[in-house]
């Protein structure tokens, strides 16, 4: 007979975050919402259908929780995922990259197995996303 911890009725199961965010991410999103007011406010990670991939990554702030939503804090930002992009992104990293050629948010998704030739659009392998033409 196995030793059981004894489960307790109201506690919530641990749920690992569905994405990271890097210190350069999270210092970006905490400068954009500065002025925001709301306690709530976080960054939104969204997936939509499009690109010459098939799945384009859409970012910004808010302070809703949808139904279904996965919320979760990341690096010290509250961050929320729709139900449908969380099996698309699970396990990836948002960093924030501020080079020569450019600025902004890039992800890292371990899901992916190839993109477009102008980055701006990802597939995964049982991807059901339309492609479409190239434009960023």
């Amino acid at each position: 007979m196995l030793n059981q911890e004894p489960q307790v009725a109201n506690e919530a199961p641990v749920i690992a975050p569905v994405l990271a965010l890097t210190d350069n991410a999270a210092a970006k999103v905490l400068e954009l919402a500065k002025g925001e007011t709301s306690p709530l406010i976080g960054l939104r990670v969204y997936i939509v259908s499009g690109g010459c991939s098939g799945y384009r990554y859409g970012m910004m702030l808010d302070d809703v929780e949808n139904p279904g939503d996965s919320v979760f804090m990341a690096n010290g930002v509250r961050v929320y995922v729709d139900e449908k992009a969380v099996p698309l992104i699970q396990g990836s990293t948002v960093d924030y990259v501020d080079a020569m050629m450019g600025a902004g948010f890039v992800v890292e998704n371990p899901n992916s197995v190839g993109g477009c030739g102008c980055g701006s659009s990802f597939r995964t392998a049982d991807s059901a996303g339309q492609a479409s033409a190239c434009s960023h």
